[in-house]
């Protein structure tokens, strides 16, 4: 049986954010929540061991004074930009005389579809069903006991450079935590910022972190496609820090107390005085030049999600429009940027307070802040993983973690 209490861990390049949670029979009741600096990584991949291990073991010992199990339990996402989506078939013949399709008939299905060739150095991170044919007819979510004698399967491949993920995981185990599974940060938050009927609809959830931004496109409930860019919030601090020749922490505290994601929305006569936020700083530019920064980086991020709608034919063509988490979902006039950009109606995503017990006003901060979508949604995607049929999804990285940690 799976261990009902979980540790939702989101390890960034700039935060790890960490949620404890309980599942019960409907919802996951929240425990805990965490947010500390991270180090050693950067776009999602280990660059130095020794300081990771060391955030991680300071949270960790934060950790045990509250849930020692959740440490045995850790669900864990993966945000490496070297990630990749692939479409994959598998058809094989019916076994049975009588045309019956049963459970392993499926599972072959499946394992045929994951013949892809991957380089040594690459692994699985999810093999995801988006349908069934049956003899020549699509669409079919649920093919068991039908009668049929070629069964096909049409998955998403989602693969990660190996080495990375080893390191990853390497530092969790080393700092004193059990990995139980890993997940695709853009799925992590797709299953707690996105409802049903969006998905149904068509939507695409877009995720800006601090060093990179992930989506996934959703139609009629299944995942048409998804990846990560090694581009996001940090990077619009960054352009701050060089054009008004300051310091990132000074560009930092510039852009959430003054940036705007859409300039011709921002008065042109109005100026920052910077000494006024750095002593050591000196100039006055206007806020609309800050929010001409801001705007030229974030369009580049909504360009290269608007590039992938144009490969699946759905640029503008999505009914539910553009969700936004992430710690850049919190810059003002974002969604108006997205809707200029994608010409789709956009909204901050919020972690679906329905799926959640919340009994404090803490914790209540965990689900009203588009932040923590990623860790609030591992906790959910582990309670899944408890009840997915092996037909609906084959995940092959807990055998890998078991594998990697003693």
């Amino acid at each position: 049986m799976a261990q009902s209490i979980v540790l939702g861990l989101d390890i960034g390049s700039q935060r790890i954010k960490a949620v404890i949670a309980e599942a019960s029979k409907e919802k996951m009741r929240l425990i805990a929540g965490f947010v500390r600096p991270s180090a050693g990584l950067r776009r999602g991949v280990v660059v130095e061991m020794d300081e990771l291990i060391r955030a991680l073991t300071d949270l960790f010992s934060e950790i045990k004074l509250t849930s020692k199990s959740a440490l045995k339990n850790i669900h864990l996402n993966v945000d490496i930009s070297d990630s990749r989506c692939q479409t994959s078939k598998g058809i094989i013949a019916v076994a049975r005389a009588n045309s019956e399709i049963h459970e392993d008939d499926i599972e072959r299905v499946i394992q045929a579809s994951q013949a892809i060739g991957l380089p040594n150095n690459r692994m699985i991170l999810h093999n995801i069903t988006r349908e069934f044919i049956v003899d020549g007819v699509s669409d079919i979510r649920d093919p068991l006991g039908m009668l049929g004698s070629r069964l096909e399967v049409s998955s998403l491949i989602i693969d990660a450079f190996s080495p990375a993920v080893k390191n990853l995981t390497k530092c969790v185990g080393l700092a004193g935590g059990s990995v139980s599974g890993l997940y695709f940060s853009p799925l992590s938050a797709a299953e707690a910022a996105l409802t049903k009927n969006q998905k149904e609809l068509g939507v695409v959830l877009i995720d800006i972190g601090f060093s990179t931004t992930g989506y996934a496109i959703f139609e009629e409930n299944k995942l048409l496609r998804t990846r990560l860019f090694p581009v996001g919030a940090g990077h619009i601090t960054n352009d701050l820090a060089i054009a008004l020749k300051v310091p990132v922490e000074t560009a930092e505290k510039i852009k959430t107390a003054y940036g705007y994601a859409l300039a011709k929305e921002v008065p042109g006569k109005e100026s920052v005085d910077l000494k006024k936020i750095d002593s050591n700083a000196s100039g006055s530019p206007s806020k609309k030049f800050i929010a001409e920064i801001i705007e030229s980086r974030a369009v580049e991020i909504f360009e290269l999600v608007n590039d992938e709608l144009k490969e699946v034919g759905k640029a503008g063509r999505l009914p539910a429009g553009a969700v936004i988490v992430g710690g850049g979902a919190k810059l003002p006039g974002i969604t108006d940027l997205a809707k200029q950009e994608l010409r789709l109606a956009s909204q901050v995503g919020l972690p679906n307070v329905n799926l959640f017990e919340v009994k404090t006003e803490e914790l209540a901060d965990y689900v009203e802040s588009p932040d923590y979508a990623v860790s609030l949604g591992l906790t959910l995607l582990s309670r899944e993983r408890g009840k997915t049929k092996p037909r609906e999804e084959i995940n092959f990285i807990t055998r890998f973690v078991r594998n990697l940690l003693p």
